[in-house]
């Protein structure tokens, strides 16, 4: 019986695995905050700039690093997380990988024309409303929503 048992347990260090996000804003003129969303790279869909924990770097600077390489914007990064969303990904083999997403405010100082990804993605600055619509993920929607009010 306790064999069975281990065969249904999940895999220890796979669920949920952790990414760190930027939430990438700045003020327009007018005071009013705007967000910048991305497009994911396979199915398109707006999301903000993601990826996996980087060795010997802060969270939030992971999750800086992650804006620049994938939205071509560079910041101050909050040290505190904002929130907390979570996903499921599609790994190459098929399998679907629970995700935690923690999510780091980052000001936006400067926008570059050129940056690594920019071949693999479009960029759009919205209203907080606007981006909130735009996403899939319902907390992540919470969050932008949240974060705009």
């Amino acid at each position: 019986m306790g064999k069975k048992r281990d065969r249904l347990r999940p895999e220890p260090d796979r669920e949920p695995r952790t990414q760190y996000a930027a939430l990438p804003w700045r003020k327009r003129d007018d005071g009013a905050v705007e967000m910048l969303l991305i497009t994911s790279r396979e199915s398109r869909r707006w999301v903000i700039p993601k990826g996996w924990p980087m060795k010997d770097m802060a969270p939030e600077d992971a999750a800086a690093q992650e804006a620049y390489e994938e939205a071509g914007v560079t910041g101050k990064a909050n040290h505190k997380s904002l929130g907390v969303y979570h996903y499921d990904k599609r790994l190459r083999s098929g399998r679907l990988q629970h995700v935690r997403v923690m999510v780091y405010p980052l000001e936006v100082r400067k926008v570059s024309d050129i940056w690594p990804e920019m071949v693999e993605r479009e960029r759009l600055w919205s209203s907080p409303a606007e981006a909130a619509s735009l996403v899939d993920e319902p907390e992540l929607r919470t969050l932008l929503a949240k974060f705009g009010a």
